[in-house]
């Protein structure tokens, strides 16, 4: 879009993304939405998100000479990049703090996916972490609990859910300001084909033990007995033992089941140490006409208000260019 400021068109040093790039961006996943999103700042954060990710999963991915980013460094170079964010940059770290405040409560719903036997549970690992944990995700604007624990669960392991899920077996926990809500699964075939339709969000994904996962408490971060590293696995598990005592499982247990835990799916990893993912013929992450909760701001969101009116000027004048 020509209304926005290119400064450069060489490559950044140290491997950062060129204006260029970021002005592309900028355009596409900032300038380019309805106007409702560009209210509060909130919004504009989840937005930056979405950009975020495609620029790890396609421009990094295309291009190795560019460096991988967190958040809030790719949130610093848009604000500093973008003509309409500059304003605003002075506020960036009060924004981004309560942007990550914001999300913490936001509620979240998934699923507890039982084998046929009711013995195991599906996991799955985080891409960075060495954690486990239920399939789960964070709800989109004006999404039902059951229709984002479908998304969700469909996007990290390839398993459509649909069919199986009752609206009314599910368990719900409250943690902070936030909800979780996770539905019963059971009886699924251990030979189901899994495998996250998305990139660098799951390493993998397998079968565990019930019994294994029993911790010496309820935290939500704790270990198994046999030492796995559980993420919000262990407050559900008292309530899910007492769902499978009143539920006959499909099949009897089998004496025969390996002890351990079964993988069904893993990532491959080249000569480089760098990470491929199996299945990559999906969309990557939720494009920005998926809105998030309109939950409400935090503290710094009320004093700071995004000048809508710049961003409309820019857009017009793109088009008339």
């Amino acid at each position: 879009m020509s209304g926005l400021h290119r400064s450069s068109s060489a490559p950044l040093k140290n491997g950062l993304p060129p204006p260029e790039l970021l002005d592309d961006l900028c355009s596409r996943f900032v300038l380019n939405v309805p106007k409702e999103d560009l209210q509060s700042f909130e919004r504009i954060l989840f937005l930056v998100e979405y950009a975020h990710w495609f620029y790890e999963d396609n421009s990094v991915e295309r291009n190795p000479s560019l460096k991988s980013l967190n958040l809030k460094e790719f949130t610093s170079l848009m604000f500093n990049s973008c003509d309409v964010l500059k304003p605003y940059v002075a506020h960036l770290d009060d924004i981004f703090k309560d942007f990550t405040s914001y999300k913490v409560r936001v509620p979240v719903t998934g699923a507890i996916i039982l084998d046929e036997t009711y013995e195991r549970c599906l996991l799955v690992k985080g891409w960075k972490g060495s954690s486990w944990s239920f399939p789960r995700g964070k709800k989109s604007k004006d999404e039902e609990d059951d229709a984002c624990a479908i998304r969700e669960v469909h996007e990290e392991t390839g398993f459509d859910v649909t069919a199986l899920l009752n609206k009314d077996e599910y368990i719900e926990l409250i943690f902070g300001q936030q909800r979780v809500r996770l539905y019963i699964i059971a009886g699924v075939k251990d030979d189901t084909a899994f495998a996250p339709l998305t990139k660098k969000e799951i390493s993998e994904i397998a079968w565990h033990r019930m019994d294994d996962l029993l911790p010496a408490s309820g935290d939500v971060i704790s270990r198994g007995s046999t030492g796995l590293k559980l993420y919000m696995v262990a407050p559900f598990l008292a309530s899910l033992k007492s769902w499978i005592l009143v539920h006959k499982p499909p099949i009897s247990p089998k004496p025969d089941m390996p002890r351990r835990a079964i993988s069904v799916w893993k990532t491959k990893h080249n000569s480089i140490g760098g990470s491929t993912i199996i299945t990559e013929t999906q969309p990557t992450k939720p494009e920005p006409d998926i809105h998030p909760p309109d939950i409400g701001p935090g503290k710094s969101f009320r004093n700071f208000r995004f000048d809508t009116s710049s961003i409309l000027q820019a857009m017009e004048t793109g088009f008339s260019a």
